[in-house]
């Protein structure tokens, strides 16, 4: 598990730093907020497509390490290319570009998540995804830290280096994985499978309220990564500044979800999503007041003291209703999801938070996850509960 660990994080965190990384290369050689909100939907918008097929695919190889290492090495490739590209050459090749790299992105967060039913016991699983959410924690703590850190004292050049070495040392500890077996065994027709996964998590209540919830919630937070940088100069500090926030965002976040993990399996893991969505959102309405960057890096911080609990549960609810020969199916179909809402939010924001101004736009993020709530409660609603036994 600590080679697991530590391949997921490094890989997570080279992820992390591109969604941040990307805006401010953008934003500081084209002074674009829509061609830096497109780039951030281009890099995420392709798993909405490949993230099905790729979590079918790895259910039935057993070639997994070597689909998390390339995934690797194509993001390396991909950010080198764009230092040369982004300012130098006609617009539309920096996203075509990103989206190269996205093709491959639900592997980072649904293809590593995947794989824990095989690692550990079922009794140790609600400590695992504990752990498995400190460690997408720690990379969104890190990175947009990292970034933020890197691009005000040395240069955003040197932060996409340093995504580029990050990649390339998760590549290293990725070596290090055990060599799973194919989760399917009997072997049904590709395209069936790929359905078939689709229809578990459309058709399976809890999971689909989980689901719904977290993907308006990407969507939400995909507007939140254009709209802080532009932010700054409302709280007098740069654009870089906002990587700050995110930080703070996450260490709240990891606080809960570590302290809470055992805590919050007394209940229904899509009712956790659920309740920590809405009061994410009632904490967020809070951002638009502050007058200063301390209170909104204290706001921050406290919306993550709330939100911890949610990433844990999430991954319980696919462990929970689904069986093991779906895993890698529903983990990395869910991923994409959430991947896609995220690009639409950049996408969207680049082209309306400059109409609408940043204080208007954190207030929209944070009815976005009330709704949210509401929206996954609405598909919650079944007489029949299936669980991880049943479902297979």
């Amino acid at each position: 598990m600590p080679s697991y660990y530590l391949a997921a994080t490094l890989a997570r965190l080279a992820d992390e730093m591109v969604a941040f990384t990307l805006v401010l290369l953008v934003l500081e050689r084209t002074d674009s907020p829509t061609l830096a909100g497109v780039t951030g939907a281009a890099y995420a918008l392709p798993a909405v497509v490949t993230g099905p097929l790729l979590g079918t695919w790895l259910d039935r190889t057993p070639y997994r390490r070597t689909a998390l290492a390339a995934n690797q090495a194509v993001l390396a490739v991909v950010m080198l290319s764009l230092l040369a590209v982004v300012g130098h050459s006609a617009h539309w090749m920096t996203p075509a570009l990103a989206a190269v790299a996205g093709a491959t992105l639900p592997m980072v967060s649904g293809g590593f998540t995947s794989m824990l039913p095989s690692l550990v016991p079922q009794a140790r699983l609600a400590r695992a995804n504990s752990l498995e959410a400190a460690s997408f924690g720690a990379a969104t703590i890190t990175g947009p830290a990292a970034a933020a850190t890197i691009a005000a004292v040395v240069s955003v050049e040197a932060a996409t280096l340093v995504i580029v070495v990050a990649a390339a040392l998760s590549i290293v500890a990725i070596t290090r994985l055990p060599a799973l077996p194919p989760a399917l065994t009997q072997h049904e027709p590709f395209m069936a499978s790929v359905v078939g996964g689709l229809t578990h998590l459309l058709r399976t209540p809890p999971l689909r309220a989980s689901t719904v919830t977290t993907t308006l919630l990407m969507g939400a937070s995909g507007v939140l990564l254009i709209t802080l940088p532009l932010h700054m100069a409302a709280v007098g500090m740069p654009r870089s500044a906002a990587g700050y926030l995110w930080t703070a965002l996450e260490i709240g976040s990891v606080a809960t979800a570590l302290l809470l993990g055992r805590l919050q399996t007394r209940w229904r893991p899509e009712y956790v999503v659920i309740v920590t969505a809405a009061a994410s959102g009632l904490a967020m309405t809070t951002w638009p007041l502050a007058t200063s960057f301390v209170v909104l890096l204290l706001l921050a911080a406290a919306t993550g003291l709330v939100e911890g609990p949610m990433l844990p549960a999430m991954f319980a609810a696919r462990q929970q209703y689904s069986p093991e020969s779906l895993q890698g199916r529903v983990s990395t179909t869910a991923a994409s999801l959430r991947v896609g809402a995220s690009a639409l939010g950049q996408a969207t924001a680049g082209l309306l938070v400059p109409a609408l101004g940043t204080h208007n736009a954190l207030l929209a993020v944070a009815l976005t996850l009330i709704a949210a709530a509401g929206l996954g409660r609405l598909a919650a609603l079944s007489r029949n509960v299936p669980t991880h036994a049943n479902a297979a």
